[in-house]
């Protein structure tokens, strides 16, 4: 750690956030958090535009039916998603699963496009739709901004410079993201409904798919289990502590929120925390002062059962055995 990195880093251990939750007066609070929230991501600046959806194909799949679908979730982006429909099964839940820094949403279909796919596939259980289909959900594979097809080409993650390029304008990728889960949302609600179950709308993700997870979850209520991996960690053990991608960082948040308000904005909804022990970038002891933080409100509710901690044994991936039997407890399909 360089001079100057330790001199910041110093400070964001001495900081203390002003708008974490201590009171008694939740529901004020989250009102507040969340405007604050969503100020702080710029999603204000986002405007929603009719999502013109344009299904590009539907067809059988082992144990699914899989369509292939776009929608505008700005006037000037299309959203690339693959939607899969277990066989046998009427009115699923639906899983939307989100990909982290990798070569795209073919992962959570368990698709190996490019060297280097097959392992990130099989060695960290980031095939998320397939193994959602075994679980008998309908899934939905959205592609994250500057990321796989979003960012045009196939030569791996390189969403840095399009990250700081959007901070110039105002703007966060972080809330991007969210922004794009949200109108995914629209779209299911108002095109699929007749093939999934509204009520039981699932937000999962790995590492950068894990941050959009955590952050949309604070954010949205019709999601109602969130199940963010390698993602959540006290920020000055994390991204500022550890050299990332800069699509991680929302400037100011650190003086108003730590990562475990994200949880507290969170609930009512089931929220299932994933880390890996040895994970080196989001690393467990801050991984677990988040968690046990954020819980606190669940706890006051008499609900501490909610809000579930999964530590797996490895590191920087997903745990599907660890993790799948905790959705099945809080969604009965």
């Amino acid at each position: 750690m360089s001079i100057a990195h330790k001199r910041a880093n110093d400070e964001l251990n001495r900081n203390k956030p002003s708008m974490s939750f201590e009171g008694d007066n939740y529901d004020a609070w989250k009102v507040v958090a969340r405007e604050k929230l969503l100020e702080l991501l710029c999603i204000n600046k986002l405007t929603k535009v009719a999502p013109d959806v344009e299904i590009e194909y539907q067809k059988k799949i082992e144990n699914a039916t899989e369509i292939r679908f776009t929608f505008k979730s700005e006037e000037d982006y299309r959203v690339p998603c693959h939607l899969l429909l277990p066989d046998g099964v009427v009115n699923p839940p639906v899983m939307i699963c989100l990909q982290g820094h990798s070569t795209g949403m073919h992962i959570s279909l368990g698709r190996a496009k490019y060297d280097g796919d097959e392992e990130m596939v099989k060695g960290g259980d980031r095939d998320f739709c397939i193994r959602a289909i075994k679980e008998g959900f309908a899934c939905v594979a959205l592609e994250q901004r500057n990321l796989g097809e979003s960012k045009g080409t196939n030569d791996g993650p390189r969403c840095g410079t399009s990250a700081l390029t959007t901070l110039l304008l105002g703007k966060t990728t972080i809330g991007e993201r969210v922004w794009d889960v949200m109108r995914l949302i629209d779209v299911i609600e108002d095109n699929f409904s007749d093939k999934v179950d509204l009520e039981n709308i699932c937000l999962m993700g790995n590492s950068g798919g894990g941050t959009t997870t955590v952050y949309t979850a604070a954010l949205e209520d019709r999601i109602v289990l969130a199940m963010p991996s390698c993602s959540l960690c006290t920020y000055k053990d994390s991204i500022g502590a550890v050299e990332h991608c800069a699509c991680n960082y929302i400037p100011n948040i650190a003086n108003y929120f730590e990562m475990s308000d994200l949880i507290s904005m969170s609930y009512p909804k089931y929220f299932i925390q994933v880390n890996g022990v040895m994970d080196e970038i989001f690393p467990i002891k801050g991984a677990e002062t988040v968690f046990k933080e954020g819980k606190k409100i669940y706890v006051k509710n008499g609900v501490g059962d909610r809000c579930v901690h999964v530590k797996g044994d490895g590191g920087h991936r997903f745990f599907a055995d660890d993790s799948w039997p905790f959705v099945h407890k809080f969604i009965n399909n």
